[in-house]
């Protein structure tokens, strides 16, 4: 089958994209390995909230309307949000279908899924950052008796077997929010930090959030930083989305009887070995988190912030003590790794990729023409991975996506047209 354009998930970034060729009147189709927003009816654990307030909920022609702006919604209400936008507009889905591999063929694509075969003109990998977890080699050295499972295998704390201890291993909001959790639900816990990043829920009155879209950090582009490679691969901030607006970081879990220590960094027989360096970490982030709010305080004192209280005394310096470096992993039942997650882009051939197995792309437009990317970290803009900012970015890439289909178009016409009539010499 021919279809103009392909988008490849039916996720936030896929259905903003598709509002916007139903709006210019592209066809195209939707291809969802499971239902619309499948990661999220299917891949979160159940108290997942997510860290933004219900206010940013938004896409292109819908947007957050209910009676908790200032709420964080579950995974349930994500998922309702999606199927509201899904209504009003209706894209062309097809659920069900595995995309199996996306080739070059001519000057355009060929799509193979377990649902047929597709040639256009243009790709759109709207799958996001987090279709597969990031777990580092060195789980397979980890004891024979441990249960081992990712952040996106994790449902709740009675899933977990054994009496042992827990060592949640990553510290940024998944391994925060599981460390809170498994915490509360009676467990002892381990968490082991690296690099992370530290920010209140509240300052001066307001949301972290509402002071960072106010500032205009959100909207930072791609192009107007240092070393965007770096701030791409930042971690998510230690926030949880709750009724009470609460604080979650290392302090907050240390003090309710956590075991805060250093990067995981390696596994000899039956102990695992710690980085000593989290204390420099920790004031890195300390460090980070105050020049943030240095920043608020400028904005307050120049322009004033609706809502925002007088001064106020930064968060407290993380403080862990003096944490061990080794681990007697005889003492744990189960590792939860939550270190990361990768894009899952291996439907991709190698000639849109870098010699580490990375697409190559200038803020979303790929190295291969008519390729697009959506929903990775700073794409185009900080806010790229968060919901409101994924309409955003579709925005900028569809009138990328519709200057290059009418370059085709343009190309083909000029090859159709008829050779003007030979002139015969009088």
């Amino acid at each position: 089958m021919h279809v103009p354009v392909v988008i490849v998930g039916a996720g936030p970034g896929g259905l903003a994209m598709s509002r916007h060729l139903v709006g210019a009147g592209v066809d195209h189709v939707v291809l969802e390995r499971g239902e619309v927003g499948n990661s999220w009816r299917h891949e979160r654990w159940d108290s997942l909230r997510l860290l933004t307030p219900n206010w940013m909920m938004a896409l292109p022609g819908h947007r957050y309307d209910g009676p908790e702006p200032d709420g964080f919604m579950s995974a349930a209400q994500t998922v309702a949000f999606l199927d509201a936008y899904r209504r009003r507009f209706d894209p062309p889905v097809r659920a069900g279908v595995t995309v199996t591999s996306v080739r070059r063929a001519g000057d355009g694509f060929e799509v193979r899924a377990d649902g047929g075969c597709w040639r256009c003109e243009v790709v759109v990998a709207a799958t996001g950052a987090s279709s597969e977890p990031r777990v580092p080699p060195l789980a397979a050295e980890m004891p024979a008796g441990i249960e081992q499972l990712t952040a996106l295998e994790y449902r709740r704390p009675a899933q977990l077997g054994g009496d042992g201890a827990v060592l949640v291993v990553g510290a940024s909001a998944s391994g925060v929010q599981i460390a809170d959790e498994l915490r509360r639900a009676g467990r002892e816990v381990t968490i082991s930090a690296g690099e992370h990043v530290r920010l209140p829920r509240n300052y001066r009155g307001r949301d972290i959030y509402w002071w960072m879209d106010r500032i205009g950090q959100l909207d930072e582009r791609y192009d107007e930083v240092d070393d965007v490679e770096r701030a791409r691969r930042h971690a998510s901030v230690q926030l949880v989305g709750s009724d009470d607006h609460r604080d979650l970081d290392l302090n907050t879990l240390h003090a309710a009887g956590v075991q805060v220590v250093g990067r995981l960094m390696a596994v000899r027989g039956g102990t695992g070995l710690c980085s000593g360096a989290l204390a420099n970490l920790a004031k890195n982030a300390d460090l980070k988190q105050a020049r943030l709010l240095r920043r608020i305080d400028d904005y307050v004192r120049a322009h004033g912030g609706d809502g925002a209280t007088g001064e106020q005394p930064d968060p407290s310096p993380t403080a862990l003590g003096d944490p061990p470096t080794e681990l007697a992993l005889c003492d744990y039942s189960t590792v939860v790794w939550a270190t990361g997650y990768r894009p899952g882009y291996r439907w991709l051939t190698a000639d849109a990729k870098d010699g580490k197995a990375r697409v190559v792309h200038d803020g979303g437009v790929a190295r291969l023409p008519g390729l697009y990317l959506l929903g990775l970290p700073f794409l185009r803009r900080r806010r790229s991975n968060l919901v409101s900012g994924l309409g955003v970015d579709a925005a900028e890439l569809f009138v990328h996506l519709r200057s290059h289909l009418d370059r085709r178009a343009r190309g083909r016409a000029g090859r159709r047209a008829p050779s003007p009539p030979a002139v015969t010499p009088v």
